[in-house]
């Protein structure tokens, strides 16, 4: 472990870094745990524990690192966030200064990014079980609605034929690719075919702009076949009269959490069921150590053969089709940390320690999905400290056996203790509120939004 050291009061104050899973870090959140980690506790003081701190200036590089990419292989392109990715309303401002869109899956989730400054025409609605509600909202806002199936066709065929006003939905029909075949999601062949003719009908009522698709996993070659599939209903639907403009290929860009030279030795050596409390290896992971970044992933993918002859980017440009993303965790990469402090260790009967902290794994969540979170926490010890390792795994402050934020045996070269700090870095994806709620009345976990200012201070506002 590296160790950096500051004084707070006149006690010392570590922090210390494991070299196992050492997690990357954005250079300004490097900077604040390297040369303020007294901050941090001063803050878990004030806000309580686990609190999670957002950091809005790393969704700005990650939307520009897309752009670039798109950029220069001269694609029309349109980017929505996958809002769903995390609750945090600065990051739907940061979306909304970025210049970029919104994929919004609920009415509550449209509303907050409306609030955020979003303009509506730049709001794309996906989600199979859109309310009558939702849909009524996203055509009056001129939102880009994706339609799922036949009945969701029906359903908004009959709303808008029974409006007073001459305004009229703009869709995309969701295809379900043939890799996908067993999803509940997006359409076959055949029916999209169906929707297809109905289109041709309900012009007075529908504006049609084309296709989407979205696959579980982060391989860019999976996509790449879905896109070739859709292409064959962009000149079906050419064929009947419609007027196709956009493939909307979903998210699922990967990000890396760790070096993959690391998360490889660790798959390879140490991936054991001793170094899990539970004694059990879980079956699938998010790939950590991704050996792709989200931009050499869109590299890829637009280089892929579309034809022989003919990448994916030339095949857009060649038809002047617009390529939609719909990325969310990719998006927030290093937008957040999540902040635990330690309430006490225990000693198990099995030679085992535990760590518990003031939260729960509702907040720090892939124990609840049968899997881990291969990223180590950073420690910040508030006292001087010996050089005496400790393996513990953590637990949350509930009454639940399940309430595990990692199963996996964490190798500490100090102990923690009471008053320490646990910090997760790269939290803003799915982590820190997928689960949250208010078990035991425990309030929500408190987020504030950092800015980076002058000469190496933070600031620290409340994210609503």
């Amino acid at each position: 472990m590296s160790i950096a050291t500051t004084r707070l009061n006149e006690v010392r104050t570590e922090v210390h870094i494991s070299h196992m899973l050492n997690p990357l870090l954005d250079a300004s959140i490097a900077q604040l745990l390297h040369s303020q980690p007294d901050k941090l506790l001063e803050l878990v003081a004030q806000h309580g524990s686990p609190l999670n701190l957002v950091w809005p200036h790393a969704f700005a590089l990650n939307t520009c690192a897309l752009q670039s990419v798109l950029e220069q292989h001269e694609v029309q392109y349109s980017i929505f966030y996958g809002a769903k990715a995390n609750k945090s309303h600065c990051l739907l401002e940061a979306a909304k200064a970025s210049g970029i869109g919104v994929d919004v899956s609920s009415i509550y989730e449209m509303r907050a990014a409306l609030r955020a400054g979003v303009p509506a025409d730049q709001l794309c609605a996906t989600g199979p079980a859109k309310t009558q509600d939702f849909h009524r909202a996203l055509v009056h806002a001129g939102a880009l609605i994706c339609v799922d199936s036949l009945e969701e066709f029906d359903h908004l065929k009959t709303l808008l034929e029974t409006r007073t006003e001459a305004t009229k939905a703009r869709v995309l029909l969701r295809y379900r690719p043939k890799s996908g075949a067993a999803s509940r999601f997006g359409m076959g062949a055949s029916d999209l075919l169906v929707c297809l003719h109905l289109l041709t009908r309900f012009r007075a009522f529908i504006d049609f702009e084309g296709f989407h698709f979205h696959l579980a996993g982060y391989g860019f070659d999976s996509r790449a076949q879905a896109f070739r599939e859709v292409a064959d209903f962009i000149d079906a639907a050419r064929e009947m009269g419609l007027n196709p403009s956009m493939i909307d290929i979903g998210g699922g860009l990967p990000i890396r959490y760790i070096e993959p030279q690391a998360y490889e030795r660790f798959l390879q050596n140490d991936n054991t069921p001793s170094h899990y409390y539970n004694q059990s290896v879980p079956k699938s992971y998010y790939p950590y150590g991704s050996n792709l970044t989200a931009s050499q992933w869109l590299t890829s993918f637009l280089e892929s053969s579309f034809s022989p002859r003919q990448s994916i980017a030339q095949y857009l440009k060649a038809n002047r089709i617009i390529l939609a993303l719909e990325p969310g965790r990719s998006l927030v990469d290093q937008a957040a940390i999540s902040v635990f402090r330690i309430t006490r260790s225990k000693k198990l009967a099995n030679n085992k320690t535990v760590l518990f902290v003031e939260g729960s794994s509702f907040s720090a969540c892939e124990t609840w999905f049968a899997s881990e979170y291969l990223v180590d926490p950073i420690l910040i010890s508030t006292a001087p400290t010996l050089p005496t390792p400790m393996q513990a795994y953590i637990a949350g402050h509930s009454c639940l056996d399940d309430d595990v934020i990692t199963q996996r045996l964490i190798n500490f070269t100090v102990s923690p203790k009471a008053g320490d700090l646990l910090i997760y870095a790269n939290t803003a994806g799915y982590q820190m509120d997928l689960l949250e709620n208010e078990f035991h009345r425990h309030p929500l976990p408190r987020r504030m939004v950092a800015t980076c200012c002058t000469q190496g201070n933070y600031a620290f506002s409340p994210d609503y």
